[in-house]
C-alpha cells in the first residue's frame, strides 16, 4: 500500500554549488526528494519525519555562494545532516513540516 501524499511541489535540492530539480513531497512518515535527473547523484533522498530535529527557512544560493531567493528551507536531521530545498511557499511546508 502506497503512502497518501499531503504535500508536494516542485523544488531544487541544492547542496553547495550543485542544485537539481526534481519533485518534493510529503506523506505522514516521510519527506521525500525524486530528481528529475540522476547525473550529479543528488537524490532520490527518503527523510523520516521522526527524525527531523527542525525546519527553517533559509536563502537559496548561486553558485552556493550568492544569495538569489528566500524561497527555500533547511532540514535538519537529529544526526545533524542538513538537505536545502528552493521551492514556492516556504512558510507553507515549514508549517506542514513542522505538525
Amino acid at each position: 500500500m502506497q503512502a497518501q501524499i499531503v504535500k508536494s511541489s516542485y523544488a531544487s535540492f541544492q547542496y553547495g554549488a550543485i542544485r537539481s530539480d526534481g519533485k518534493l513531497f510529503v506523506t505522514e512518515n516521510e519527506v521525500s526528494f525524486e530528481p528529475f535527473g540522476k547525473e550529479f547523484s543528488l537524490g532520490p533522498y527518503n527523510l523520516s519525519r521522526q527524525s527531523i530535529a527542525k525546519v527553517e527557512q533559509c536563502k537559496g544560493m548561486a553558485g552556493g555562494i550568492i544569495p538569489i531567493t528566500s524561497d527555500a528551507i533547511r532540514i535538519t536531521m537529529l544526526n545533524n545532516d542538513t538537505y536545502e530545498f528552493i521551492l514556492a511557499n516556504p512558510e507553507q511546508w515549514i508549517d506542514c513540516l513542522s505538525h
